[in-house]
């Protein structure tokens, strides 16, 4: 018996992988602006994990979020990454300090974080599927999930294995619905033949479709020039049925101010506005792009630091816009100031390819980054 959704629940929801930040730190002051705006506006899911910042998301939205309002007005969900863990008890030991950062009492939604490749027989050997049931049973965890970024078949085979799931978190934009690799619409497909509620990450697929070449933007334009690049992306999302909520990784206050101004009263895309999201599909298929979404999973294990998420950002920035000089800076600035070692720095371990969710092809796209910038 699968649990049943909460009633109620927007169709916009708070990613918390890219809060504001001041310095080093979260910038917990911007971040309670944007709790509570969010909370004004009849929003409440909020989904965080326990990597995400180094575990200073959690923390935070205790802080921002738990602690200043009833726990029955919001949803909380986090995420537990057993390939992270050094033993099946330090995996299940994540539950508990998840529980400890939030101040939570339970969790909403929680996931088994990122499956896929060997790291599903981390999950099968620790037991955690056995351990997060009986976890359910005791009402820490009220509906159980999974994340994950594979392929369609990938996600068939784990839903015939595990039909128990409440629900799969899944990443959904329109730039990768008929991509060879991260298969969003074949995966929404399969989460659809099972009854599975899906809750969408990556919509705007970490910004890339936020900033698009003037091409693409102006068909957008044409339809309303008042409306941003991400409220499509966002609502092409949320259109589609069986969609929970859409989680959007905000970190400024002017971006929950324009995600909420559309999603208050969330409206389905028109025959018009799909047509202009086709338009646009067809003009991103033409452009050569790394598909990175900044989670940044590949800098824990770089040996020699290398700033692999800013350096893709420069590189994708030079790709659609070709303003070299000015994307120079940048990068300079991204590796000599904020991020770490430049692209040539690396060494060709492979720690980044063997935890990237989009499969890329990290070392190849870093020498093809140094031949742009570094020459």
């Amino acid at each position: 018996m699968h649990c049943e959704m909460p009633a109620g629940i927007k169709k916009l929801g708070f990613g918390l992988m890219r809060l504001p930040m001041r310095g080093d730190k979260v910038d917990i002051e911007q971040t309670k602006q944007m709790v509570d705006l969010f909370m004004k506006k009849g929003f409440s899911y909020f989904d965080t994990a326990y990597g995400y910042i180094g575990g200073a998301s959690e923390t935070a939205i205790g802080e921002a979020l738990v602690a200043r309002y009833p726990r029955e007005s919001f949803q909380l969900a986090t995420k537990l990454p057993a390939w992270a863990a050094a033993s099946a008890e330090d995996a299940r030991q994540m539950l508990t300090t998840s529980l400890e950062r939030t101040g939570a009492g339970y969790f909403d939604f929680y996931l088994l974080h990122n499956l896929g490749g060997d790291r599903n027989k981390i999950f099968e050997e620790y037991g955690l599927w056995e351990f997060l049931a009986e976890q359910k049973k005791r009402g820490v965890i009220k509906r159980l999930g999974f994340s994950v970024h594979a392929s369609a078949d990938y996600l068939e085979d784990m839903l015939k294995l595990h039909p128990e799931v409440d629900f799969v978190q899944l990443q959904i934009n329109y730039a990768d619905w008929d991509d060879g690799i991260v298969q969003s619409g074949r995966c929404y497909e399969v989460a659809l033949r099972h009854a599975k509620p899906v809750i969408v990450m990556e919509p705007v697929k970490g910004g890339a479709l936020a900033n698009l070449p003037r091409e693409a933007a102006e068909v957008f334009n044409k339809l309303d020039k008042e409306a941003s690049a991400a409220s499509y992306a966002i609502r092409f999302a949320a259109s589609l049925d069986g969609v929970l909520t859409v989680l959007s990784g905000m970190s400024t206050l002017a971006q929950m101010e324009d995600n909420v101004s559309y999603m208050d009263e969330f409206k389905p895309l028109s025959e018009d506005e799909y047509a202009a999201v086709k338009e646009v599909q067809r003009i991103l298929a033409g452009v050569e792009r790394v598909p990175c979404t900044d989670c940044r999973y590949c800098e824990k294990g770089c040996p020699k630091h290398v700033a692999i998420p800013g350096i893709f950002k420069n590189y994708n920035d030079y790709l659609l816009h070709r303003d070299l000089d000015l994307i120079r800076g940048d990068y300079d600035w991204q590796v000599n100031v904020i991020n770490g070692n430049k692209a040539s720095e690396c060494i060709e371990c492979g720690a980044c390819e063997s935890v990237c969710p989009q499969s890329i092809p990290i070392i190849q796209e870093l020498k093809k980054a140094a031949a742009i910038f570094e020459k």
